[in-house]
């Protein structure tokens, strides 16, 4: 049976870069990626709607790690030695031409997932990497200073072993069998399910918000984007990835508070009504849209403040202007479960970062054994982050893995 220096359970992402990098400085280094699907880079092909957003555009370590609301502390060194920067260079490098949206995120100019998954095969095959599909690592363990991963119809051995299993409960609980601590998993990254009347036919309208979860600390500002089935924009994915472990205790089911105008206040704002009251006496509220808010919003929020479509400024109630001050400032949303954004699924959870050495992404309990990309507990806000986690951990790892013995 053959003894392989480096296993990499995982053909993913971070599996994928962490032997391609390994390679480069050991070509010698006999190397096996070992993966349970059928195709490997399943999520690579099905990212960023198939273009595959690669990373994002913020080359400063310190503001990087700020998007990670679990590893944001253990990130800071590494992202110094490898961070977007390197990533875009390490594909341009290989001949893969990136981009730079308004946005910052960052895509192949091809548009394509397929650039991206060619690059990694080329340069597998060119390496001479051997890759498994269809084989499931279903039991791992260590003797006689080797590794052992059995599969349903197979075992191989190995010296060093690579865990780059992304989110998967089954390796997580052999793991524990193990002695690694797990984090237990929850689902980050999700929109939020509402079927209020005052948003029902305002679907594709996007406003920037900002948001409280009451009862909670859980804070967030930015586009919030109106659904069919409720929110979603980047404000509501902030929030479900910072308040993952909060919302799942709370099995999803809480009040969301919007601010519409946040720059103000529920003072300012009704001050400002009054000061419309009295400038315009004469004008129809519904026609008068304040606070740069989109038209058919203006007209819900109304609505929904008891204020009818033909009612002049100089008609308006105190008892209105309250309503609809509280309406624009804090406007109450049951919310009553999540829903996936888009094909995206990221899990908070995973291996503990107390038991990495992020100098090397070495487990300190098992011998020669790393761990790479959502294994661990690290997740990120949408935009590339993720993506960027797995290249970071892979290009640290293959380091190590090629320089020790």
């Amino acid at each position: 049976m053959k003894l392989y220096d480096i296993i990499i359970i995982g053909g993913g992402a971070a599996g994928f870069f962490t032997a391609i990098n390994a390679a480069e400085i050991n070509p010698k280094l006999s190397i096996l990626i070992l993966e349970r699907g059928k195709t490997v880079l399943q999520k690579v092909r099905v990212s960023g709607g198939g273009r595959c957003n690669v990373t994002h555009a913020e080359f400063i370590p310190n503001e990087l790690v700020k998007n990670y609301p679990r590893g944001e502390k253990e990130l800071k060194g590494p992202f110094h030695t490898f961070m977007c920067g390197d990533t875009m260079e390490w594909f341009e490098k290989r001949g893969v031409d990136l981009k730079i949206e308004d946005d910052g995120r960052i895509f192949p100019v091809s548009n394509n997932s397929e650039t991206i998954i060619n690059c990694f095969l080329e340069q597998v095959k060119k390496l001479n990497i051997e890759v498994k599909t269809q084989e499931l690592a279903q039991q791992f363990s260590h003797k006689n200073n080797q590794w052992e991963i059995t599969s349903k119809n197979n075992t191989f051995l190995a010296k060093k072993i690579v865990f780059a299993t992304g989110s998967n409960a089954k390796i997580w609980n052999h793991l524990k069998k193990q002695g690694v601590s797990i984090n237990e998993p929850v689902p980050s990254l999700f929109t939020f399910n509402n079927s209020s009347n005052l948003t029902k036919d305002l679907p594709g309208i996007a406003h920037n918000v900002t948001l409280k979860i009451k009862d909670t600390n859980l804070t967030s500002e930015g586009p919030l984007l109106i659904t069919h089935w409720g929110f979603s924009g980047p404000a509501i994915l902030k929030l479900s990835a910072w308040g993952a472990r909060t919302l799942h205790k709370l099995y999803y089911e809480f009040d969301l508070i919007v601010n519409w105008i946040p720059y103000e206040d529920f003072e300012s704002c009704r001050n400002l009504l009054i000061e419309q009251k009295n400038t315009s006496p004469k004008k129809q509220i519904s026609k008068t849209i304040l606070f740069n808010l989109p038209k058919r919003l203006w007209v819900n929020l109304l609505q929904s403040s008891s204020v009818n479509n033909d009612l002049k400024w100089a008609d308006i109630s105190k008892k209105q202007l309250t309503q609809l001050s509280n309406q624009l400032t804090s406007c109450t949303f049951k919310i009553n479960g999540k829903s996936t954004f888009k094909e995206e699924f990221v899990t908070a959870g995973g291996v503990d970062l107390k038991e990495i050495d992020f100098k090397t992404y070495k487990n300190k309990k098992l011998p020669n054994c790393y761990f790479v990309g959502e294994v661990l507990n690290i997740d990120a806000v949408t935009g590339g982050f993720n993506f960027q986690n797995a290249w970071t951990g892979g290009f640290i790892a293959a380091q190590s893995l090629a320089a020790s013995k």
